[in-house]
């Protein structure tokens, strides 16, 4: 029997159905649990769709399911012995995307990428602020006071000169923020003053095109049949949101989806002995937290915040929310870093003494927001649910907690101001592999405000940030960032609470998905069989 639900989804995807010629197109749903904030990935800021990996390039790129960086848009490049200059060799022949109103003149040149990079840094640029948002990771990431310049040596050529010495450079430019962008299409938008269209009427170089997006429904993609890479095998991929995950699961199960994100870790043992699906799993590089604004009276006091650490409960948390999913974090970095500090002890759960703590702070009948995520992610699968938890911990302490949230957008945006009323549940999945990423991007002076939720600025643990940057010997930088999880563990800007298994049930029907570090999805390879 049919139920409703099933009814309106298959009538939703047609409305989007394609002619097909010569042979029946392949479609595959990915059941997504929340509308992309914007298409524009240097805008996008806690979000895990596939946008950037299935509209955009970059000019170099993850092998996919590593953290190793391979040739993009770049087929090569050289770096100067003093590690200051790079030059990249650019690819000829890469088509963008033909959109309504846009049919691109030329191929992907030096243009294009001077351009991503430029409407970024240089606030004179007509596109720096054109939808009245920051660049985010760009500025989280420290990317203006890093690079020194970027210049064009010929139509395929360009080079770019750093400051100082940067380890993780390479990795930074495979991140989503680092897509390429059309310099053709901003300047016909520009002219005909519809400037917000680069965000909501992507163009790109990449495997799929968008075609619709109706919000909070529906996403609907179709292969670039001009891709340099080739052809995905998948011929249109469609996004259904669907934003609680017992129905997603239910979808998968009904085959009306076929992969699926962050599943309820209770229905993982159902899932995975369920008929026709199954389930990719792997240590996730990643880490949940709650996360104060130390901007904010009385949480500018690391003797609060570690008093309201001592007071909450961890191993109930991971055993209640977790089921078996997840682990305690006793640092900002996941085990899975190279950089973890593994002589880190477990974090202290002791009532009596967070209470004492508080008392010796000057603090009685603190009244406090915690705020609760409305996604789903693998570092909080249910952030309700452990806001609840943490408010009942804290009413031990005569804390009192109120739990606020909002639609996932407004999440996103009102969590980041310096005068943000309350503590918020959040985390962070690794964008590049390196630790300086997992600790400049949430944690770094250049995020406040941004990217650094917990609006924390130590300069000791900056300046051991940019020390080990700026040395390539792994065993040197491992020091220097086992100093700087020291520094984290005595200020405490975060409540660390776990770490997790991050799993992608799908219908065995799908073929060539890999699993990706980051928790992007890439469906360029991915091929389905009928």
């Amino acid at each position: 029997m049919t139920s409703k639900r099933s009814v309106l989804l298959l009538a939703t995807l047609s409305l989007f159905a394609l002619p097909v010629h010569g042979s029946m197109a392949k479609t595959l749903v990915y059941c997504t649990e929340a509308s992309p904030d914007t298409f524009d990935p240097a805008l996008a800021s806690g979000t895990r769709d596939a946008s950037a990996t299935a509209l955009y390039n970059r000019i170099v790129e993850f092998e996919p399911g590593t953290t190793k960086v391979r040739p993009g848009l770049a087929e090569k490049w050289e770096i100067s012995d003093d590690s200051l200059t790079y030059t990249f060799h650019l690819r000829h022949g890469v088509k963008f995307h033909t959109v309504d109103g846009f049919t691109p003149s030329r191929d992907f040149n030096a243009d294009d990428v001077l351009f991503t990079f430029e409407r970024q840094a240089d606030a004179q640029n007509p596109f720096h602020n054109y939808a009245s948002r920051p660049y985010g990771y760009f500025d989280g990431m420290g990317m203006p006071r890093l690079v020194a310049s970027w210049r064009k040596l010929d139509n395929y050529t360009v080079v770019m000169t750093l400051k100082a010495p940067h380890a993780p450079m390479l990795a930074n430019l495979a991140m989503d923020f680092a897509s390429v962008v059309s310099r053709e299409y901003a300047d016909r938008l520009l002219a005909e003053k519809r400037p917000l269209d680069l965000a909501t009427k992507p163009v790109g170089t990449g495997p799929f095109q968008l075609v619709d997006y109706q919000q909070d429904a529906v996403i609907r993609y179709k292969a670039n049949p001009d891709y340099w890479r080739g052809r995905p095998r998948i011929d249109d991929l469609i996004f259904a949101i669907t934003t609680d995950a017992s129905v997603r699961l239910e979808k998968l199960r009904a085959g009306e989806c076929d992969v699926m994100p962050y599943p309820n870790p209770a229905d993982l043992a159902a899932i995975k002995t369920a008929p026709g699906i199954k389930v990719m799993q792997q240590e996730g590089l990643n880490t949940g937290y709650l996360a104060f604004n130390t901007l904010q009276k009385p949480f500018d006091d690391p003797r609060v915040r570690k008093a309201i650490d001592m007071a909450i409960d961890r191993k109930a948390l991971v055993d209640v929310v977790f089921r078996g999913t997840g682990d305690i974090a006793r640092n900002p970095l996941p085990p899975t870093s190279w950089a973890y500090d593994k002589t880190t002890p477990d974090p202290v759960f002791d009532p009596d003494a967070a209470r004492q703590a508080l008392t010796d702070a000057g603090i009685k009948d603190l009244h406090m927001k915690v705020w609760a995520m409305p996604v789903q992610r693998p570092y909080n699968p249910n952030a309700q649910r452990m806001a609840e938890m943490i408010q009942s911990d804290l009413a031990r302490i005569g804390v009192t907690v109120d739990i606020v949230t909002y639609e996932w957008a407004e999440y996103l945006a009102r969590s980041k101001p310096v005068d943000r009323d309350g503590a918020m549940l959040f985390g962070f999945t690794g964008d590049n592999g390196d630790p300086d990423n997992f600790l400049s991007v949430p944690l770094g002076c250049a995020g406040v405000g941004a990217t650094n939720r917990a609006n924390w600025c130590f300069p000791a643990f900056d300046d051991l940030l940019r020390q080990a940057a700026g040395i390539v010997d792994p065993d040197a930088r491992m020091k220097l960032y086992a100093q700087a999880q020291g520094i984290f563990r005595e200020q405490t800007p975060w409540v660390v609470i776990a770490h997790s298994v991050v799993s992608i049930p799908m219908r065995e029907r799908v073929q060539g998905y890999v699993m990706d570090p980051f928790d992007h999805h890439d469906f360029s390879n991915v091929d389905i069989s009928e």
